[in-house]
């Protein structure tokens, strides 16, 4: 491989996802979303796409423009409150949905790019995320057509004391998308603040990282400890500049004293 892995294009870094790839995607809310990229995947079309992050925009923004032109087969998310469609395709059978705790979400990302195949956890232990029968996917009359599976559930001792911890499998993905506040050739990646968030996880879930960057600098222009993602799990990279649109899910402003 190259060492330098920037790309000219959208439509070039997306090219190769093609339907029924799996992908893992950054961003919590509408925060660190990698607009770009997405944008360039509903212009190449391809559907049945198997997703997995953190929520899914809003009706007109983030992963939810894929969701509105039917292109997405399959959810892994922690939240989904704020996307009416992705209610009504969820309810109605359109959509198979797999609903995460956040942190169990945030560490099966990180071990997939690990290289651990899984790995067990007190969260969800005595509920339906260990039990089974989480509905994901309705069969359109209001009943279930898919449920989730009982996990494994195994007692350790920790601190002298006897705990049931359940049993969650790692997330690899086919490719995964990403935006980054700076970015080198050879793929290291750093993040603004709160836009990190789930990025770092999502892109060392996926084969094929692809990250779109505000800023596109030379190797050794980055400090090597201000690095948030080193290039070895990225590998192609998108300058995308910084006038691009950023939204708010919802802006909550009050008025100034004395206005």
């Amino acid at each position: 491989m190259t060492m330098d892995k920037t790309v000219s294009t959208a439509a070039e870094a997306v090219a190769d996802i093609r339907s029924g790839s799996s992908l893992a995607v950054g961003g919590f809310g509408l925060c660190g979303n990698p607009m770009i990229l997405i944008e360039a995947l509903l212009e190449l079309g391809s559907d049945d796409l198997s997703i997995v992050s953190n929520n899914c925009g809003v009706d007109d923004w983030g992963l939810g423009i894929l969701l509105a032109h039917r292109r997405i087969r399959k959810m892994t998310s922690s939240y989904v409150g704020e996307n009416k469609e992705f209610e009504r395709q969820f309810l109605s059978g359109e959509l198979e949905v797999e609903l995460t705790p956040q942190g169990t979400l945030a560490e099966k990302l990180r071990a997939g790019g690990s290289g651990i195949a899984a790995f067990f956890t007190q969260t969800g232990v005595g509920t339906q995320v260990a039990e089974g029968g989480l509905p994901r996917r309705y069969d359109g009359s209001g009943g279930v057509a898919i449920a989730s599976q009982p996990k494994t559930v195994q007692t350790f001792s920790v601190r002298g004391h006897d705990k049931p911890f359940v049993l969650e499998e790692a997330i690899t993905t086919d490719f995964s998308l990403v935006h980054a506040k700076k970015g080198d050739r050879h793929g290291n990646l750093v993040f603004d603040k709160s836009a990190r968030n789930f990025s770092p996880l999502a892109a060392m879930a996926g084969e094929i990282c692809i990250a779109q960057v505000e800023e596109l600098v030379e190797p050794g222009e980055i400090d090597p400890d201000a690095v948030h993602l080193p290039g070895v799990f990225v590998h192609r990279v998108l300058e995308v500049g910084t006038n691009i649109e950023k939204r708010i899910e919802r802006r909550t402003v009050r008025q100034s004293e004395g206005a």
